[in-house]
């Protein structure tokens, strides 16, 4: 747990802020039954996005799934969804453009749904 500035204790999020965008992370599975964000789970790095896609590990076809499915997801542009590292690992760390402010509010919902 983190202590925020006033002193509440707060959970590790799997994403973080940057300049006009957010940074959210992923554990991808490629060549699944389904293409789907099934929860958040715990790596030795913090929380992380778990995520399936039907795309094979070939050519980036796996990474550009994630890129679409993220985007879908969360109801936001394909173009403002990109890989920002993890290219040929399974943890991945994806770009979304956009508001930070309105991204973290988005991202929250989504990961609060995985807890109900």
């Amino acid at each position: 747990m983190r202590r925020s500035q006033d002193g509440v204790a707060t959970s590790p999020k799997a994403w973080r802020h940057g300049a006009a965008c957010v940074i959210a992370h992923f554990r991808l599975i490629p060549k699944a039954s389904k293409d789907a964000v099934d929860g958040l789970i715990d790596t030795t790095d913090g929380p992380v996005f778990q995520a399936r896609v039907r795309a094979l590990p070939e050519d980036g076809a796996a990474n550009k799934a994630l890129e679409d499915l993220v985007a879908r997801w969360l109801d936001v542009p394909k173009r403002s969804v990109s890989l920002a590292t993890g290219g040929k690992s399974r943890l991945k760390s994806l770009r979304i453009d956009g508001d930070p402010a309105a991204l973290d509010r988005m991202l929250q919902e989504r990961a609060d749904d995985f807890s109900r």
